[in-house]
């Protein structure tokens, strides 16, 4: 049985999607190996333009992720697809599970940042060196967040590309319109 979607998502959704999974991919790529490591020698984190880019990133991977939520309120239906409720569940626990993501790696970024007493550094010179609120609560000490910021990093980087596998599945497999429901006017097959 062929199946079809409905509609397109709209123009805003695309975008905020697409961008998205571009900044994301850009900070994971810049995200600075060894951090901790780094700020216990003494490095100062503005002087190296791979934190500054990565933590700027991860700001606008939260600003973008706070502002989705309130469009997906307030947005036009979206596409419904006719699949399997195995793959219809699959799909609910990947896009939850990619969401949370979102939420969660500038939440662990902060507490790591606070638990360590390190600066935040972002483009343009603005520097926060002080999160006393983070620093002194009971929180920050309950794990190594920065480990924790790593493995919930790796994990979207993970999910992200199972989420793009899967949208090719159905484009060039199961060729149900899917993937081009997210996609500008065009297609490709």
């Amino acid at each position: 049985m062929k199946l079809q979607t409905t509609a397109r998502y709209d123009a805003v959704s695309r975008a905020f999607h697409w961008v998205t999974a571009i900044v994301v991919l850009i900070a994971f790529i810049l995200g600075p190996g060894g951090f901790g490591r780094l700020m216990r020698q003494g490095v100062d984190p503005a002087t190296r333009s791979d934190i500054v880019w990565h933590e700027s990133l991860g700001l606008l991977v939260l600003a973008l992720t706070v502002l989705r939520l309130v469009w997906v309120a307030l947005r036009p239906a979206t596409p419904q697809a006719m699949m399997s409720r195995r793959m219809q569940l699959a799909a609910r626990l990947t896009h939850g599970a990619l969401w949370a993501l979102l939420l969660a790696l500038p939440v662990t970024a902060f507490l790591g940042l606070g638990r360590g007493s390190h600066p935040l550094t972002l483009l343009g010179g603005l520097r926060i060196d002080d999160m006393p609120l983070i620093t002194g609560s009971a929180i920050a000490r309950w794990a190594d967040w920065g480990d924790v910021h790593k493995l919930l990093g790796d994990t979207i980087m993970w999910l992200a590309g199972l989420h793009a596998a899967a949208a090719l599945v159905h484009h060039w497999v199961l060729r149900d319109g899917v993937l081009e429901a997210m996609l500008p006017r065009l297609t490709w097959r």
